[in-house]
């Protein structure tokens, strides 16, 4: 997992594990949960390898519970959301969710059985509208990995809608993208592009 990424897409399932209802603060919530899945994850290597079929329809149950996916793709769309409805958003998230778990989904079960989550702190922003959680992801061999994780409240509990690994966020990278590609395609044309697999995906 040296890729910042695969990183990343692991990271967003481990963190999909989050109760959207879930008391306490973002921190408790990140490292209580992430050695949850963490956990589950090796228990059920065997099975993902033999069947990534199921562990794709997983990782979209898992994120489908705390991930803020319209909230992100919108993001990630910028000036190109703008007035398009949520049932068309949340289509160009999905498309995207299929085409990282295509590129990186393997690499979600090659990660280190040790591996762990220290968090560091976090710091509240826009007047408590949303939290950034420093942590980083400890490894047998090489240097700990820092990740960031960006998280807004939503109907009593906590949503993920951004990651950052090594400074590298995973909204802004797409973004950045898909900016391009919307300069010549219509929001229609890159879904279909999505999920025809026919969009190479940057990271």
């Amino acid at each position: 997992m040296k890729h910042p990424f695969r990183i990343a897409v692991f990271l967003l399932l481990v963190l999909s594990a989050l109760s959207a209802h879930a008391a306490g603060s973002a921190s408790d919530l990140i490292k209580e949960r992430s050695e949850v899945v963490l956990k589950a994850l090796v228990e059920r290597r065997d099975e993902f390898r033999r069947d990534p079929a199921t562990m794709q329809s997983f990782v979209r149950e898992e994120l489908g519970k705390s991930f803020d996916n319209e909230y992100s793709a919108r993001l990630v769309l910028g000036r190109h959301g703008r007035g398009v409805d949520a049932a068309k958003v949340v289509e160009f998230a999905d498309a995207l969710t299929q085409g990282l778990m295509r590129r990186y989904g393997k690499a979600m079960l090659d990660f280190e059985p040790s591996m762990d989550v220290r968090v560091n702190g976090e710091t509240t922003l826009a007047g408590g509208k949303m939290v950034r959680v420093s942590s980083e992801i400890l490894r047998a061999t090489g240097s700990p990995v820092p990740v960031d994780y960006m998280l807004r409240p939503v109907d009593g509990g906590w949503k993920v809608f951004d990651v950052i690994v090594e400074g590298v966020s995973y909204v802004q990278t797409y973004r950045a993208q898909f900016e391009e590609l919307l300069r010549t395609q219509t929001l229609d044309q890159v879904i279909a592009g999505l999920k025809a697999d026919a969009i190479q995906l940057e990271g």
